[in-house]
C-alpha cells in the first residue's frame, strides 16, 4: 500500500471524528489535528519497514519444511518422545527441545513459544492399549503393573490356568515439556517428561472412572556438555529399543533405569563420543529364605558407569560400563561388595531409505540386577547368620530385533530376549528366578502422519531355580497418536 492511500485513509479517519463545523474550529485545535496525523504517518512508516526486514530475512532461509519420518523412532519404550540429536548424553539422547519446523513459504521457526527468552515446546504422544493375556501359572494381582506391559519377575509361576484376561488402558500416554534457553557461546536446555504408567503403586481403578496420576519420568537440564537431573542411565543405550506395542518390548534382555545423575559427554571426534556419570545408587536384596526384592537405602558411594558411542555410515554402536559398591546395614548384619558390568549395543539400518534396521543388546555382569530386565535378578543375597556375607548373583542378557519396513507406511518387527542368573550356592534364594526369554512379533501400520496402529503377540516363560516354569501368551493392540 502506497504512502498517499495511507495517508488519504488516515486523513479520512482522522476527520470523521470532527464536527461539521470543523472548517471553522480554532487554530490550536487545527493544529492538533495535523500533529496527530503526522505521528500516525511515522508509525505506518515504522511497520513498514519492520516489514520489508522480515521479508529480507525469509528471502534468505530454506523454504522447504524439514523432513519429518512417517513413524517416530524407538516404540513406545521411553525414546520416541523427540527426535535424536547430538546432546549431553550421547549422540542418540533425545534432544531437549526439537527442531523448529517451518509452516509455510519462507516462514521462520514458529516452533513452541517463547517466556522471557525461554523457548518452551510441549509434545509427546497419546496411546492406547489393550491386551488379552493367558498365564500358565496363575494369575497377576489386579491392578499389578504386570497387566499393564510385560514384566518378567511378575509371569505367574506354580498356580493353575485360569483362562484369558482382557486388559486395557491409556496410561502410557507421555507429555514432554522442552526448554531452550540461548545463552552467548552458551547452550542451556531442560526437559521435564510425564506419563501415567507408575511404578509401583495404585493409580486408580478400573470400576468407574479409570483415574491415574501423573508420574515422573525424567527431569534434567543440560549446559553445554553437562547433564544434571534424573534421565536414562549412562549404562543403558536407548537407540536398540525397538518398535514395539508394549511399554518396552525386550524386557529381561535389556537394560533399563531412569535416575537421578551428573552426567559429562564429550565428542572425541565425528565418529565417537565418551559419556561418564555419576548416578543414584540403590542396593536391592533378596536373603535365602525368599525371593523377593528390597531396597536398603544403605549405599554410601554413587555408580558409576561410561559409554562410548560410536557412529559410521553402517550404523550406530556402543559400549557401557558400570562400577558399583553394595552395602546392606540391618543392624544385626552389615557387608558389602563391588559389583561390576558391561554392556554392548547397536543399530544397524539397511533396505530401501534405510526403513529396516537390526538392533541388539548383550550384556553381563556382577551384581547388577536391578539395572537389567527390571531387576529380575537381586543385585545381592545376604544369608543372616553367623559369618555372613553378601553373594552376588552373576547374570548374562541380551536381545535381538529385526525391523522390515515392507512400505513407507507398514513394517514389522520381530524380536528374541533372553536373561540367565547364576547364583552361589550358599546364596540360593528360594523360590528366586533363574532364567527368563521371550519372542514377539509385531505388524505397524501409519495410515496418516503422527498415527501408529499397532499389533503384536509374545510368547514369555519363567523359570524358578527350583525348575518350575510359568507361561505367558499375550496378543496386544495399540494406538498412537504423536505431537
Amino acid at each position: 500500500m502506497t504512502r498517499s492511500v495511507w495517508t488519504t485513509l488516515l486523513l479520512g479517519t482522522a476527520l470523521a471524528g470532527v464536527v461539521p463545523g470543523a472548517a471553522h474550529a480554532q487554530t490550536a485545535h487545527e493544529l492538533e489535528l495535523e500533529a496527530r496525523l503526522k505521528a500516525l504517518e511515522a508509525a505506518v512508516q515504522d511497520l513498514r519497514g519492520e516489514l520489508n526486514a522480515a521479508r529480507a530475512t525469509a528471502a534468505t532461509t530454506t523454504t522447504a519444511p524439514a523432513a519429518t519420518p512417517t513413524t517416530p523412532p524407538a516404540a513406545l519404550a521411553a525414546t520416541q518422545q523427540t527426535a535424536p540429536t547430538a546432546v549431553p548424553g550421547g549422540p542418540t539422547a533425545p534432544t531437549a527441545v526439537a527442531e523448529a519446523k517451518p509452516t509455510g513459504k519462507g516462514a521462520g521457526p514458529t516452533d513452541g513459544f517463547k517466556v522471557a527468552g525461554t523457548t518452551v515446546k510441549l509434545n509427546g504422544f497419546i496411546k492406547t492399549w489393550a491386551s488379552v493375556s493367558r498365564y500358565s501359572g496363575g494369575n497377576i494381582a489386579p491392578e499389578s503393573v504386570g497387566r499393564d506391559f510385560y514384566y518378567p519377575s511378575m509371569t505367574p509361576v506354580g498356580g493353575r490356568n485360569e483362562g484369558n484376561s482382557v486388559e486395557a488402558h491409556a496410561k502410557q500416554t507421555r507429555i514432554v515439556l522442552a526448554t531452550e534457553t540461548p545463552l552467548a557461546g552458551h547452550s542451556l536446555k531442560g526437559l521435564v517428561e510425564l506419563d501415567f504408567q507408575v511404578v509401583p503403586g495404585t493409580q486408580g481403578n478400573q470400576r468407574v472412572v479409570n483415574g491415574y496420576n501423573p508420574g515422573l519420568r525424567r527431569a534434567f537440564f543440560t549446559f553445554d556438555n553437562w547433564l544434571f537431573g534424573q534421565e536414562w542411565t549412562t549404562f543403558q543405550y536407548i537407540g536398540a529399543l525397538p518398535e514395539t506395542t508394549d511399554f518396552i518390548g525386550p524386557s529381561e534382555g535389556t537394560v533399563f533405569v531412569r535416575q537421578a545423575q551428573v552426567r559429562y559427554t564429550r565428542k572425541l571426534s565425528d565418529a565417537f563420543a565418551l559419556s561418564v556419570a555419576v548416578e543414584n545408587p540403590e542396593t536391592s536384596s533378596t536373603n535365602v529364605a525368599s525371593a523377593t526384592i528390597v531396597e536398603n537405602s544403605d549405599d554410601r558411594l554413587p555408580d558409576v558407569a561410561a559409554r562410548l558411542n560410536y557412529k559410521a555410515s553402517f550404523g550406530e554402536l556402543s559400549l557401557a560400563g558400570i562400577g558399583r559398591k553394595l552395602t546392606i546395614n540391618t543392624g544385626t548384619f552389615k557387608d558389602n561388595a563391588t559389583g561390576w558390568g558391561v554392556s554392548f549395543a547397536g543399530k544397524v539400518p539397511f533396505g530401501t531409505a534405510a526403513r529396516s534396521d537390526l538392533r541388539f543388546m548383550v550384556t553381563h555382569g556382577v551384581g547388577i540386577g536391578r539395572y537389567v530386565g527390571l531387576n529380575l535378578a537381586p543385585d545381592a543375597v545376604y544369608v543372616p547368620a553367623a559369618g555372613a556375607q553378601l553373594y552376588m548373583p552373576s547374570l548374562t542378557a541380551g536381545f535381538a530385533a529385526l525391523k522390515l519396513g515392507w512400505t513407507s507406511k507398514l513394517r514389522s518387527t520381530f524380536m528374541g530376549s533372553a536373561q540367565g542368573i547364576d547364583y552361589a550356592t550358599a546364596g540360593t534364594p528360594v523360590g528366586a528366578s533363574k532364567s527368563a526369554w521371550s519372542a514377539s512379533a509385531n505388524l505397524f501400520y501409519s495410515p496418516v502422519e503422527h498415527v501408529d496402529l499397532g499389533i503384536e503377540l509374545r510368547h514369555a516363560e519363567r523359570k524358578l531355580v527350583d525348575g518350575q516354569v510359568g507361561k505367558l501368551d499375550r496378543g496386544e493392540l495399540a494406538a498412537r497418536y504423536s505431537f
